[in-house]
């Protein structure tokens, strides 16, 4: 929760927001699905010291699947992408690009980078948790 408001607060949008509690749970959304895609190319295994201590983890399979269903969910929304929202949407979270220099690289208004973000994050959140509307 800490890092959710952390990123809330140092958002440009934070003074013009229409609905805060859903702008927080998208930054919780997205934290979650960067989470699993690290979590993904890390592929850290950490073994008990003990080795008769804890034989089965069954909490930690259940959670590798699930963080793999929603990497594939998470793929499909991104790949489905228009392909001016998807560069956009990749310059900015995968390139690590902030609007400002995304705007300049393709020539377009910051507002039009904010609104291929918002349809990005918003059509991504629809495929990854369709009940949460």
């Amino acid at each position: 929760m800490q890092e959710v408001f952390l990123r809330a607060v140092g958002s440009e949008q934070r003074h013009r927001l229409a609905n805060p509690a859903a702008f927080l749970q998208r930054i919780a959304r997205n934290l979650l699905i960067n989470r699993a895609v690290s979590s993904r190319r890390n592929r850290i295994v950490l073994l008990p010291l003990e080795d008769g201590h804890d034989l089965a983890s069954p909490p930690e399979q259940e959670l590798e699947m699930e963080a793999a269903d929603l990497l594939r969910l998470y793929e499909r929304a991104v790949t489905d992408l228009s392909e001016k929202t998807r560069r956009v949407f990749v310059m900015h979270r995968v390139e690590e690009l902030s609007y400002r220099e995304i705007h300049q690289r393709l020539g377009i208004s910051i507002a039009t980078v904010e609104y291929h973000m918002m349809k990005a994050l918003a059509h991504i959140a629809q495929v990854v948790d369709p009940l949460d509307e």
